[in-house]
């Protein structure tokens, strides 16, 4: 059975997760989470959501049959007071990976981070902790 772009996509996506970005991660100063897709949960890992949707065409991107692809991974961080460093620091781990394979090994011709939301608690409740969403673009030829 043949995969649909959009397996592929989600697929390419959570392989530069776990590794690309894990490993970039394993370089910060301070102990953050290492991300990991799978029944385990813990203060040591964290497993983003990862969601695709269609993303409305432009008049070019129809005539030079593109597809375009909003993907949002979101991140959830334990109640902790390192939660607000690890967002920043998966936001950049996460960019810098992207920069570094733009085209997820050929799955896609380009992926930008077009927006980052850091999301705080919404109370002082410690058990609470932050959450970074961010939301790619991705394009790929017909």
């Amino acid at each position: 059975m043949k995969d649909f772009v959009e397996q592929r996509i989600i697929a390419a996506v959570r392989e530069l997760l776990e590794k690309r970005v894990n490993g970039i991660l394993q370089d910060v100063k301070i102990a953050v989470p290492m991300i990991e897709f799978g029944g385990y949960s813990g203060d040591t890992v964290v497993s983003p959501v990862i969601n695709i949707s269609s993303c409305e065409r432009t008049e070019k991107e129809r005539i030079l049959l593109v597809d375009a692809y909003t993907l949002t991974i979101s991140f959830s961080f334990p109640g902790n007071d390192s939660s607000e460093y690890c967002c920043y620091a998966y936001a950049v781990a996460v960019e810098t990976a992207l920069l570094e394979k733009p085209a997820l090994k050929g799955v896609a011709n380009r992926v930008a981070v077009t927006d980052k939301k850091y999301n705080r608690p919404k109370s002082k409740n410690y058990r609470e902790g932050w959450e970074l969403v961010l939301t790619l673009k991705i394009t790929k030829e017909q």
